[in-house]
């Protein structure tokens, strides 16, 4: 009941009052007063199952309709074809009927293929100083009147989420360096997982955690990690 529902949204949802919502609608206002004191928000309807003519045949054109999305479009055969195949087999009902079982088919293989596609959420979780994650970033600042390019360095905690950012002017192995070591005074510790979040290059080398990366980790213990987003 369409006038039911606009009743009861102008006076939840919208706030407005009987005598204004009697006013837009044209009902009186004894009549949208027993519509809001009204226990019922929708008529319900009993509507009994009625056998369908098409339901013998449902598995077989279900059937049909999975071989025919595995077929090129030449290859594929019509739902006219499948009409007349069902005919064939003694089904007495319309086009129409086949035709509006196809389109729910399909829906439902949609909505199928949206849900197991999107695989299983399984969220991270860290104890207390196991791992902290570094990246960096690039980022402009006016020093001395000139806009300057700066090397941004991210180093967070995974756990606690703290984190510490430095600017550098050159992207260099210096800064790793003193990021990393700023950044483990701040937090008053060396978490025993790195977590780098991208590998970039620098200009003349060839894998900038190749060289200084493996380097450190051979030397202080540190299990080096990769990602590419933030956990």
């Amino acid at each position: 009941m369409g006038l039911l529902n606009i009743i009861r949204r102008m006076a939840l949802r919208e706030k407005q009052s009987i005598r204004e919502i009697s006013r837009r609608t044209g009902q009186a206002r004894n009549t949208i007063a027993k519509y809001l004191n009204a226990g019922t928000i929708e008529p319900t309807f009993t509507v009994p199952e009625r056998p369908s003519k098409l339901d013998p045949f449902s598995n077989k054109l279900a059937a049909w309709l999975k071989t025919k999305t595995g077929k090129s479009r030449k290859q594929r055969r019509t739902l006219k074809h499948l009409h007349a195949g069902l005919m064939a087999l003694g089904f007495t009902g319309s086009y129409d009927r086949v035709a509006a079982f196809a389109r729910a088919w399909r829906a439902d293989r949609l909505r199928e293929q949206q849900t197991t596609g999107r695989g299983v959420f399984v969220p991270l979780s860290f104890r207390p100083g196991e791992a902290f994650q570094f990246d960096w970033s690039e980022d402009y600042a006016v020093i001395g009147g000139d806009r300057t390019k700066l090397q941004v360095a991210h180093i967070k905690l995974s756990h606690s989420r703290a984190s510490l950012v430095r600017a550098y002017l050159l992207q260099t192995h210096e800064m790793l360096f003193d990021a990393h070591w700023h950044g483990f005074r701040v937090f008053g510790g060396v978490p025993s997982r790195g977590i780098t979040i991208i590998y970039k290059r620098l200009p003349g080398e060839k894998n900038i955690w190749r060289q200084l990366g493996i380097g450190c980790v051979n030397l202080s213990g540190l299990s080096l990690e990769r990602s590419r987003s933030w956990p």
